[in-house]
């Protein structure tokens, strides 16, 4: 399968139009549903193929944050046998009490894995919780970059951004 093919089905599977608010703050007239493609088993794990090649060879682990990039980095996990660690948007009060389950933070090289990167702002709170946790943070890969500041976002506290498709590469394989 080309990476054309793979745009297409992403954008096919999740690409709605309408009136969403998103988490940025911004409305928008299109939307990219990424528990319609993370919820397709074949799906999901052609996005996870398409991302290996975007895992650095020196990262200790894959942190998928709550509740997109949970699916994700599982399913990569399963491929580059890396462990994953599952990061919350704030830690619990009961029981570990931890913004991530699953292993060890301190000293980890981690890959953030997220869905779908608008402004990058649940990714900048992780990597700060993260940070906070004695993390060593890779860059971070996504899905979807909306091309909407969230890669200068991130550029501006230290995190690179590799996407595995732009807004406009799924609009050209949709075409």
């Amino acid at each position: 399968m080309t990476d054309l093919d793979l745009a297409r089905r992403v954008y096919e599977a999740a690409h709605i139009t309408g009136t969403f608010l998103l988490r940025s703050g911004v409305t928008s007239n299109e939307y990219f549903d990424k528990y319609l493609f993370e919820s397709d088993p074949a799906l999901l794990l052609d996005i996870a193929l398409g991302l290996v090649d975007l895992v650095p060879a020196e990262i200790d682990a894959l942190a998928g944050l709550e509740l997109g990039g949970i699916p994700i980095a599982t399913m990569l996990s399963q491929i580059t046998q890396l462990p994953a660690r599952f990061v919350r948007k704030q830690a619990k009060d009961y029981g570990t009490c931890q913004i991530a389950e699953g292993g060890i933070i301190e000293g980890q090289r981690l890959l953030i894995v997220e869905d779908v990167v608008t402004s990058g702002g649940a990714i900048i709170d992780a990597a700060a919780e993260l940070r906070a946790q004695g993390a060593v943070l890779g860059p971070v890969v996504c899905v979807i970059d909306r091309e909407s500041g969230g890669a200068k976002n991130l550029s501006d506290i230290g995190l690179t951004l590799h996407p595995l498709f732009t807004m406009t590469q799924l609009k050209a394989g949709s075409a």
